[in-house]
C-alpha cells in the first residue's frame, strides 16, 4: 500500500526490526495516527496476524480505519487515550500480545489541520487537544493561568529558558484582548523571546517550545506516559516486543528510566547485601539504545530530526 499522502511514519524500518512482527503475531498500535506503521506491520504479519490500533484523536481512528479497511477483520481500531490500552486491549480480545508501538509524536496531519491549534503557522482554534471530548484547550490555558503557572508549565513542558519572559508577556497581552488563535500566541511568544546568538537556533521557530509545553499540559502527556508503559509491559507475551518513539527529552527521559528499571527488577537500597523485594527483571533491551533516525531519513523528512527510539523484549516469568 501507498504511503498516505503529507504522512510519512518514523524509522519505519527499525521499528519492523525491533518489532520482529511476524505471521499469526497479535500486535497493537498504541497511537495509530494515520496508520502508517500499522500498514507495515499488518503487512508483515500475513495472512491471520492482527493489530488493535489505538488513537485518542477522533480524526486519526477517521483515517486509520479508512487505510486498514482493507485488512478487514484483521485491523481493529478504537478511540482512546493509550492509558486505557489495558482496558482497550481486553475488550477486543488482545489479552497477550506479541508486539507494542508506541510512537509519541504529533503526526503530520495534526500539525496540518488549520483548526486544531498544534502549528503556530496556523490561524484559527487554540485548541491542541488530541480528544476534544476531554479536558480543556491550549486557549483556557492561556487565558486562565496565572504568570507563575504558565511559567511554570513552559519551563517544566518546553525546557523554554525564558518562561517568565514570556508568561509574562502573555498576561499583559490578554489584559488587552483575548488570545484565540495560535497565530496571535506565536507572534506574543516571538516579540518575548530574545534573538539567538547561535545561528543553528535561529532556524527554529521562538514558539517551539511554548507550543510543545501547551499541548503537553493539556493533552496530559507525561502523567500518562507511565501508566501506558506499565500497560504495555504487562501486555507482553514472553519474547513479546515493546517499541516507543519519543520526540523530546522528557519524554524520552521517562521511557529510559522506566525501561531501566524494568531491566534491573531489584528495588532494594544499593546498601543491602541481598536482594529482599524479589522483583526479577521483566525486560531485555533490543538493539541500541536509543536508535536514531538516519540522516536520510532526515533529509526526507525534517520532523523526524528529534526521533529517539528504545525497544525492548518481554522476558520468561
Amino acid at each position: 500500500m501507498e504511503q498516505e499522502v503529507g504522512h510519512l511514519p518514523v524509522m519505519l524500518e527499525e521499528v519492523m526490526l525491533a518489532l520482529s512482527p511476524h505471521p499469526g503475531s497479535f500486535q497493537i498500535d498504541a497511537t495509530v495516527g494515520g496508520g502508517g506503521h500499522a500498514v507495515r506491520i499488518l503487512e508483515a504479519a500475513n495472512p491471520d496476524g492482527r493489530l488493535l490500533g489505538i488513537d485518542a484523536d477522533a480524526r486519526a481512528i477517521e483515517r486509520s480505519t479508512k487505510r486498514l479497511s482493507g485488512f478487514g477483520h484483521r485491523a481493529v481500531v478504537r478511540q482512546a487515550n493509550f492509558e486505557a490500552m489495558a482496558d482497550v486491549a481486553k475488550d477486543n480480545g488482545f489479552e497477550s500480545v506479541d508486539g507494542i508501538l508506541m510512537d509519541r509524536g504529533v503526526s503530520s496531519q495534526q500539525l496540518d489541520d488549520d483548526d486544531r491549534g498544534f502549528s503556530f503557522r496556523s490561524g484559527d482554534e487554540l485548541d491542541m487537544r488530541f480528544d476534544t471530548r476531554v479536558g480543556i484547550p491550549a486557549s483556557e490555558v492561556v487565558a486562565s493561568y496565572s504568570e507563575s503557572e504558565l511559567a511554570d508549565v513552559f519551563k517544566r513542558h518546553g525546557e523554554e529558558p525564558h518562561a517568565r519572559r514570556i508568561a509574562r508577556a502573555i498576561v499583559a497581552e490578554r489584559e488587552m484582548g483575548p488570545i484565540e488563535t495560535p497565530a496571535q500566541l506565536a507572534q506574543v511568544v516571538t516579540r518575548a523571546t530574545p534573538r539567538p546568538k547561535n545561528p543553528r537556533r535561529r532556524r527554529i521557530h521562538p514558539a517551539t517550545r511554548v507550543f510543545q509545553a501547551l499541548r503537553i499540559e493539556v493533552n496530559r502527556e507525561l502523567e500518562t506516559l507511565p501508566a501506558a508503559l506499565e500497560s504495555a509491559v504487562d501486555l507482553l507475551k514472553p519474547e513479546g516486543r515493546l517499541c516507543v518513539i519519543s520526540y523530546h527529552s522528557l519524554e524520552d527521559r521517562i521511557v529510559k528510566r522506566f525501561l531501566a528499571r524494568e531491566r534491573r527488577g531489584c528495588t532494594c537500597p544499593p546498601e543491602l547485601p541481598i536482594c529482599v523485594c524479589g522483583k526479577e527483571p521483566r525486560v531485555a533491551s533490543v538493539g541500541a539504545q536509543p536508535q536514531l533516525p538516519s540522516e536520510a531519513e532526515v533529509a526526507i523528512n525534517p520532523r523526524a530530526r528529534s526521533a529517539k527510539l528504545r525497544a525492548a523484549r518481554r522476558l520468561p516469568a
